[in-house]
């Protein structure tokens, strides 16, 4: 979650009397970086307040990384070396980047290149002109690529080889709005032609890229280049249909992502209201939506309400042999809940056709961590746990003054449409915010929590009151099954600096440090990458650098600095080819402001959200 959803969400948080997160609200990020200023002044401002088709599958038991296969493919294998050649090495060596860097640049080891491939108002439709620098009309935003990058998945095309070629298929969290309007959006006041050009810059986009004289590009005029938005057209299926209604139109806040082992995309709604046009119910929004980036049949993406409404940051799916999966999934709210999704029935692996409602019917539960590192997972089935009529939402008792409410849970459209509530009233534990979640190759699970400087009350799995820095997670189902409800969890590491005064910011990193983890990923090769959304005042940035990418060793602990990102800037998103000589990384916001000077990526643009490539110069895997 970037510093802008935040500040979007802040009227139905302030209504619900959940206070902020410190640090990231406008207000105090223009406090500890006055020349932010100028860059917001004038963009959305303060006042903005199917089915699939197919045969043939993949192999099915693993992890949320086992494949990012087309249907219809095995998947591909890294290449054979030539005769000589020896296999690729994906032993980490890379020399870690010092600490405390604010270059207005992408910053990685001097053997490695980074550069740009895709940035906000680029071209995606064929024949789409693209933003140039003057404001455009709706029908050309609706075109081209949206605000804020964030999660994305890289999927193979049957006949194409993986590692030159693939759909780069990413998120659009929030509009990057100095491209959008001349003036600040109010959405009580703008246009129908405004809200239309704001509601094209977030959604999905889906781009064919391929490895042209060494260089990934877009491959402009394919086929597959798509766009979805919050103009788009969504269907709605599951238990809550029947209330949310057949279509809704738009979808918003889409922040990380997952994808399945049928080969389908799944974008994550991070709010329950829509701030940009007010006028659609809330109770459209909020949910993850399936959607097929291949289009073998036509038909509208999907709102699947059986995994519930609240503010979803990505999904990651563990698989057995016999096809039963399980999806994980994080509630980025201040506090908020772990989640883990089962569907009813086990996936077809020859016919993704039978997949099509697929996760339609399951069971959503809960997680509950228990002091003694062991944990469960409570189900959310109207009737059970105290889910019935009558029932009383304690609030986020850890850190607010927030007043128990009555709230009725007659039926299990109700569970769904108030998950946050129902695992409230359920006693799932409330975590610091918890935001990206990855299962490894050996079925470890881990889930960053990113912060929570409101904390009051603290608990074993969230030890530390004012949690400013955050922690990383990680546990494993009883049997390394995803249909456990049972598993044993414990902390992966504090994040922080030995050098902060304060006892509860210093954490235990080995090596780099950082704070404020988000994005995270365990790679095909068991390797693991965690990606940071930090404040980016002095007091931050002093300390730690700007935001950044690092390889954390899963039994010394210790982390090294990959990359980091321009001045104001998030690091999130990570998509890799097959081989994983190739890195693709999402730089969210950058300001283009302060000390380093000029715009980022293009000094005679504003500074725009952007898709970075990050390759080892010898052709080695990321990581050498």
């Amino acid at each position: 979650m970037s510093y802008i959803t935040d500040k979007l969400r802040a009227p139905r948080r302030d209504a619900e009397g959940n206070k902020t997160v410190p640090g990231q609200t406008l207000e105090e990020l223009v406090a500890a970086n006055p020349a932010r200023r100028r860059v917001l002044r004038g963009s959305l401002g303060v006042s903005l307040l199917s089915a699939f088709g197919g045969t043939s599958l993949l192999a099915a038991c693993g992890s949320d990384d086992d494949n990012g296969a087309a249907p219809g493919t095995t998947p591909a294998p890294a290449p054979a070396p030539a005769p000589g050649q020896q296999p690729l090495d994906y032993s980490v060596n890379f020399q870690s980047l010092p600490s405390k860097i604010t270059a207005n640049q992408v910053t990685v080891p001097d053997t490695y290149e980074s550069y740009v491939l895709f940035s906000a108002g680029d071209p995606v439709a064929a024949g789409a002109a693209g933003y140039r620098g003057a404001f455009q009309t709706s029908m050309e935003t609706e075109q081209q690529a949206g605000g804020n990058h964030d999660g994305m998945h890289y999927f193979e095309i049957p006949g194409v080889d993986p590692q030159k070629g693939g759909l780069l298929v990413m998120n659009h969290e929030a509009p990057d709005a100095a491209i959008l309007l001349p003036t600040a959006y109010d959405p009580a006041t703008a246009t129908a032609e405004q809200k239309r050009i704001v509601l094209s810059s977030v959604g999905v986009s889906v781009i064919e890229i391929e490895l042209v004289a060494g260089k990934w590009e877009v491959k402009r005029n394919s086929l597959y280049n798509k766009r979805y938005s919050g103009n788009t057209s969504y269907r709605v299926s599951g238990p809550a249909a029947s209330t949310v209604g057949p279509v809704v139109i738009g979808t918003l806040n889409n922040c990380s992502s997952g994808h399945t082992p049928w080969g389908t995309y799944l974008t994550c709604e991070e709010t329950t209201d829509n701030y940009l046009d007010p006028t659609q119910p809330d109770t459209g929004y909020g949910w993850v939506v399936e959607i097929d980036p291949l289009q073998q049949i036509s038909g509208l993406p999907v709102k699947r309400t059986a995994m519930g409404r609240f503010d979803h940051e990505n999904t990651a799916f563990m698989a057995d042999a016999s096809n039963r999966v399980a999806f994980y999934m994080g509630d980025d709210g201040t506090p908020g809940c772990i989640y883990k999704f089962i569907p009813t029935s086990a996936f077809d692996a020859t016919n993704r056709l039978n997949n099509a409602s697929l996760l339609d019917n399951g069971t959503l539960y809960a997680a509950k961590f228990n002091a003694d590192g062991t944990g469960e997972w409570i189900e959310l089935t109207q009737g059970k746990n105290g889910l019935v009529a009558g029932a009383t939402d304690p609030g986020n008792y850890t850190q607010t003054t927030f007043a128990a409410a009555p709230i009725d849970f007659n039926t299990q459209s109700d569970v769904l449409i108030n998950t946050k509530a129902a695992a409230r009233v359920a006693g799932a534990t409330l975590m610091d915010r918890p935001e990206w979640i990855t299962v490894g190759q050996d079925k470890t699970i881990y889930c960053t929590l990113t912060n929570n400087g409101s904390r009051a009350v603290t608990d074993a799995a969230n030890p530390r009151a004012n949690n400013p820095h955050g922690h990383i997670l990680r546990w494993n189902e009883d049997g390394n099954s995803p249909l456990a409800m049972k598993f044993k969890w414990e902390i992966l590491l504090l994040a922080g600096d030995p050098s902060i005064a304060a006892a509860n910011q210093k954490g235990n990193m080995v090596g780099s440090t950082f704070s404020s983890p988000d994005g995270i990923r365990v790679d095909p090769k068991g390797r693991l990458w965690v990606q940071t959304d930090a404040g980016t005042g002095s007091s931050v940035t002093n300390v730690f650098g700007a935001n950044s990418m690092h390889y954390v060793d899963q039994v010394t602990r210790e982390v090294r600095r990959l990359l980091v990102g321009p001045v104001g800037c998030e690091i999130t998103g990570l998509a890799y080819t097959p081989d994983l000589t190739t890195f693709f990384v999402n730089i969210q916001h950058p300001t283009g402001t302060g000390a380093a000077g000029g715009n980022w990526p293009d000094a005679n643009l504003p500074s725009r959200s952007s898709t970075v490539v990050v390759r080892h110069k010898g052709g080695k895997p990321v990581g050498a």
